[in-house]
């Protein structure tokens, strides 16, 4: 499975982001996607994840209420919808693929390159 992000970009804060995570492959379906990001001088941390069927989803607390992940398997793509931004939201922000909704970048074997987002204050 090959994936990439795409959808950063340069917002206030409060304001919004979609970013969406496209798949190659016909076995996208089998996976479950997890979103990641990473800043400067910081250990990539986890963001949110979704289960092959969206029926499972998780997010970390610093991003609960704020974002939404979901998966649209007919097209391949997962996105990350980012609500009230923050400047700490700020980093780069990669979707990775795996078994299961991991918390651990271990967790995951394909991953995507990364696509910046920058939250101004």
């Amino acid at each position: 499975v090959q994936l990439q992000a795409f959808g950063g970009g340069l917002v206030q804060a409060g304001g919004a982001l979609r970013l969406s995570c496209a798949a190659s492959g016909s076995t996208f379906g089998d996976y479950a996607v997890g979103w990641f990001r990473q800043a400067p001088g910081v250990e990539r941390e986890f963001v949110a994840a979704i289960s092959r069927s969206s029926r499972i989803t998780s997010y970390d607390d610093s991003v609960k209420g704020r974002f939404t992940i979901s998966r649209d398997n007919a097209k391949n793509t997962v996105y990350l919808q980012m609500n009230s931004l923050k400047p700490e939201d700020t980093a780069v922000y990669y979707c990775a693929a795996g078994w299961s909704t991991s918390r651990a970048p271990r967790g995951y074997l394909y991953w995507g390159q990364g696509t910046e987002v920058t939250v101004s204050s």
